[in-house]
């Protein structure tokens, strides 16, 4: 069944994981942004984000070669009996989780299923996708650590004392906090196109050796995706984030537009040097929570603004639910097409 030359089951994939994944993800990336900026209109916050998300759309299509997955798609093809409604389902899942504030991996939730019933051509893909996911959030917990540990007793000290007085911070922070918070989208956006545009058609460019060197997307799907893709968060800017965005506010000083730079500037570093490493997929959520994760536990060990005890306690709640949400995923991988067509998929 078709609806404007695309599969049904594509477009409400495609639909759902768009609204999930910028409800859930994006709010982990632009959340200290938001939380920090919570007294300006919330539609001047949307056109700066928006405008980078659609810059970063174009700019693949005119640079990238059409690529607007940037290469994050080379190893999960289109499949070749089209999308099915086990491919369409987990979106709707992680739709599900997001609106109780469940900090759900849109990669594991929504690329599982495509990686795991893709035959031979997919095989490896799990795997890799797992120890990158992994690797981010122990990078990102210890460049959390490490940093916070280094100056966090002057440095949170100095941010609870001045907190209230935003009058007084000077301009250039305003600046940098907003700087850093673009870089750090554009960097997010090239690693979670892919968990939204799997749902659409795209064909493979060969490299010499015969390997796939990019999976090019035609400009109406980029173009339309954009549209959808800023109309759903301008719904998510005017409701300041929803559940996930209690996550981000429950962190100390993420209010503070210091804080929240410098939490943002690490995130940024840490995404980008994953995003250049490989074409394999990664978690970016397991990335937030492991630097979220590390900058809790050295404030509790270096200052007094807060108890080790529940900054254990919350590091291992959010990774608990992340684990939580990876089983869900594996679970959805294999038992929707088992349950489908009678054969388990390849791990």
């Amino acid at each position: 069944m078709t609806l404007a030359g695309y599969e049904i089951f594509a477009l409400i994939g495609f639909l759902f994981a768009a609204y999930a994944v910028i409800a859930n993800d994006s709010i982990q990336t632009l959340g200290t942004f938001l939380a920090s900026n919570s007294h300006r209109p919330w539609w001047i916050l949307w056109l700066f984000a928006a405008g980078i998300m659609v810059g970063a759309l174009i700019f693949q299509l005119f640079f990238g070669g059409g690529d607007i997955a940037d290469g994050k798609l080379n190893k999960i093809p289109y499949p070749e009996g089209g999308i099915q409604w086990w491919h369409a389902l987990p979106p709707m899942v992680l739709l599900f989780l997001t609106r109780f504030g469940i900090p759900v991996s849109t990669t594991f939730l929504v690329l599982t299923v495509f990686a795991l019933s893709g035959g031979g051509a997919t095989e490896g893909v799990m795997s890799s996708m797992l120890i990158k996911s992994l690797t981010g959030y122990v990078v990102a917990f210890g460049a959390g650590a490490v940093v916070w540990l280094l100056i966090s007793r002057a440095w949170e000290v100095w941010v609870g004392l001045t907190r209230d007085d935003d009058e007084r911070l000077h301009p250039l922070w305003t600046v940098f906090q907003w700087a850093t918070t673009g870089f750090l989208w554009w960097t997010w956006l090239l690693q979670d196109f892919a968990n939204i545009f799997v749902f659409m058609p795209r064909e493979p460019v060969f490299a010499a050796d015969g390997s796939v060197e990019m999976m090019v997307f035609k400009p109406e799907i980029i173009i339309g995706g954009a549209l959808i893709m800023a109309a759903m968060m301008a719904y998510i800017f005017k409701t300041r984030g929803g559940e996930i965005q209690k996550i981000v506010l429950s962190k100390t000083h993420t209010t503070d537009i210091r804080a929240a730079t410098i939490v943002d500037l690490i995130y940024a570093i840490v995404l980008y040097y994953f995003k250049e490493l490989n074409d394999v997929p990664m978690s970016t959520t397991w990335v937030f929570l492991g630097l979220l994760a590390g900058r809790e536990m050295a404030i509790s060990f270096v200052t007094a603004l807060r108890e080790r005890g529940a900054a254990m306690m919350d590091a291992g709640s959010d990774a608990g639910r992340a684990l939580i949400g990876l089983i869900i995923s594996v679970i959805l991988a294999v038992g929707m097409p088992w349950a489908a067509t009678g054969q388990m998929p390849v791990f």
